[in-house]
């Protein structure tokens, strides 16, 4: 087609979108070109914006490594991943659901961790944490030998795989669930933490005046066949970026009930010094197909620990 004017180009590029022979895949390119041609017209984007943002999406690749994914970052930074989440789970959105974002850093083989067992492998100073949570069916029936995976920040806010000064695999841990579809295990009460600034993720929320906090969270992935693999996080609630997430993660459902003892009496080990915490919550597994995700991250920082700015709201 020889292009006359400007909605010729979106017409031609509609026809041949139209030759896919996947279904789907056919829907999903002519929306994307109708809506992101329509973008173009309603902002009338210039050609320097054009520019910068093409450099924008480059930069996001650029800044994409072993240990940290700058792509999966952007995404929950615009809202999309929560939103593709809710979309996706508890009814496609009507209802309340377990599930919630996987984050940029989730590592595959998590060390087993028989029930009981505490994730903590290296010297990590904060309250102890003692959680069990239970893993059933829409029905209510508990699901066993499920596959769980754990992993939290430390309480200086960092992922081991940002922290040269943690051992490999701190805090991460793969659980079986018992025949009550439960597990139970040991770590610190999580701290919230600033996302990486230094990349286009920074740029963005400087330019919008946003600050780079998450609240404080434990996260969960439970596998297996005859589930759809269930993806969550438990909030800590008297976090103060509970309201202002900045990767939009928070929902009601999932703030968890950490509850905080002043005395050590009734610790579920000798050794725990008051304050510490505990934390009960039982998920649900919609029926579907096991698949584990993509892995955002592979590997683990080396050298000094990271300095990451705190970035203030306008």
């Amino acid at each position: 087609m020889i292009i006359e004017n400007e909605k010729d180009v979106t017409e031609a590029v509609l026809s041949e979108v139209a030759r896919a022979r996947n279904p789907r895949l056919r829907e999903i390119m002519s929306a994307l070109v109708r809506h992101l041609h329509d973008f173009a017209r309603e902002v009338k984007l210039t050609e320097a914006e054009f520019q910068a943002a093409i450099a924008y999406i480059v930069a996001l690749g650029k800044h994409t490594t072993a240990t940290h994914n700058e792509a999966v970052l952007m995404s929950g930074s615009l809202g999309f991943s929560t939103l593709i989440c809710l979309i996706n789970n508890g009814n496609k959105g009507q209802t309340e659901t377990d599930a919630n974002l996987l984050g940029p850093f989730w590592r595959m083989h998590s060390p087993p961790t028989p029930n009981g067992g505490s994730i903590v492998r290296s010297p990590t100073p904060g309250p102890a944490l003692f959680v069990a949570a239970a893993f059933r069916d829409a029905g209510g029936k508990p699901i066993a030998g499920a596959e769980v995976d754990i992993w939290q920040s430390s309480p200086e806010g960092f992922y081991e795989n940002q922290d040269p000064v943690q051992a490999d695999m701190n805090l991460r841990g793969k659980f079986t669930t018992d025949a009550q579809g439960r597990i139970s295990f040991r770590s610190v009460k999580p701290a919230g933490y600033p996302i990486p600034v230094d990349g286009p993720v920074g740029e963005l929320l400087r330019a919008q005046g946003r600050h780079n906090m998450r609240p404080a969270h434990l996260h969960f992935l439970a596998y297996k066949p005859g589930f759809k693999t269930l993806i969550s996080q438990l909030y800590v609630p008297d976090d103060e970026h509970i309201e202002t997430d900045v990767q939009f993660g928070v929902t009601r459902h999932l703030i968890g009930n950490y509850v905080r003892h002043d005395t050590s009496k009734g610790a579920p080990a000798p050794d725990v010094a008051a304050p510490w915490y505990s934390l009960e919550h039982s998920f649900v597994m919609e029926s579907g197909t096991a698949r584990l995700p993509t892995p955002p991250i592979s590997g683990k920082a080396q050298g000094e620990r990271p300095q990451i700015p705190h970035l203030e709201p306008a």
